[in-house]
């Protein structure tokens, strides 16, 4: 049971992957038809587009109360992930091509990860370290800065990425929200306030810039962001990162047959490079005895997993339910059941 759900984890990350990196090279079509703001807002209000239907036809989480914190990490990523990193990425993408935006979003893993390792107390472990600089050092090959030469464009995104990898850290631990939630919450409050701001400082855009912005929103950013929580929270947040990183080299790959912008031969090689280091990722294992304290989730309960056996939960809600004290040993991954500190140096 382990590995169908680890495996569910690797797939959903993978094609957030596939539909953030296609959102890319597709925005740069529209980039300079309207402002940052504006384009910005326009893209996560067509992701919560997406999502909507599902919140409305679906059934809501009964998480019960939650209290300021939990209510104050979810502004923080609404902010940073959908307010202010998409901005950074869009005057990067005014200034340079989409190859070398869609590369340097590699950053973004760095930050995620070191997030997720200091403050969630994420086992990292010696083979994923070392997945994580192959992942990297295939980005490194294709843009071809060996020793860093630090510009306007390179300094925008690399704002963005840390924006985004505080909100990948927060929203894979976020487990009162669910990940639909969580999209539409980014969409609608950072949609809206971009937009209005975008109405007021820069230029209205014309309704073909509007309805693809939507559209690119809708796929490059809702689907993707609530495909990436759902999949991150069963297999962690710098893992998650580790997969959905192959998203900068879908990008520059579709950034030939989109926009004509050359695919050159060291392109192959950073994404050999980086794809050994994604299958470096997944083969990682960790195994120790520990003791998971009562606590209370909202989320869907898995009658197959070991933590939601019926001596192992107490059900609170159709959703909400209380985790009892269990003490066990197997092999895990840090999903949301396994924030912990580690004492020991496991693979």
């Amino acid at each position: 049971m382990r590995f169908r759900r680890e495996w569910r984890g690797w797939w959903l990350c993978a094609a957030a992957a596939l539909f953030f990196g296609a959102a890319t090279p597709t925005t740069k079509l529209i980039v300079s038809e309207a402002g940052p703001l504006t384009l910005a807002g326009l893209l996560y209000l067509g992701a919560a587009m997406a999502v909507l239907p599902f919140r409305l036809g679906g059934r809501r989480s009964d998480a019960g109360p939650s209290g300021p914190p939990k209510r104050g990490l979810l502004l923080l990523t609404v902010t940073l992930g959908g307010g202010v990193a998409p901005v950074l990425m869009l005057l990067a993408l005014d200034r340079t091509t989409s190859g070398t935006v869609s590369l340097l979003l590699n950053l973004e893993l760095v930050a995620t990860v070191l997030i997720a390792g200091l403050f969630l107390h994420e086992h990292i472990g010696r083979r994923t370290t070392l997945g994580m600089v192959g992942v990297l050092a295939g980005g490194v090959v294709v843009t071809g800065f060996g020793g860093t030469h630090l510009t306007a464009s390179a300094l925008l995104v690399a704002g963005a990425c840390l924006c985004w990898g505080i909100d990948n850290a927060i929203t894979a631990s976020l487990d009162r929200y669910s990940p639909t939630m969580i999209t539409l919450a980014k969409g609608l409050v950072a949609g809206t306030v971009n937009i209005a701001l975008g109405i007021g400082l820069e230029h209205v855009p014309s309704v073909r810039t509007i309805v693809a912005a939507l559209a690119i929103g809708s796929f490059g950013y809702g689907l993707s962001i609530t495909l990436w929580i759902a999949g991150a929270r069963l297999i962690g947040a710098a893992r998650g990162q580790a997969i959905f990183a192959l998203a900068p080299f879908v990008g520059a790959t579709l950034a030939w047959p989109i926009l004509g912008e050359s695919l050159r031969g060291r392109m192959l090689v950073s994404f050999a490079i980086s794809l050994a280091g994604v299958m470096v990722v997944v083969a990682s294992h960790h195994l120790h005895v520990h003791a998971h304290p009562g606590v209370v989730h909202a989320h869907n309960v898995d009658p197959t997993d070991i933590h939601h056996q019926r001596n192992a939960i107490e059900m609170l809600g159709a959703q909400s339910h209380r985790h009892l004290v269990l003490v066990h040993e197997h092999h895990h991954l840090p999903d949301i059941h396994h924030r912990h500190e580690h004492s020991e140096h496991v693979q």
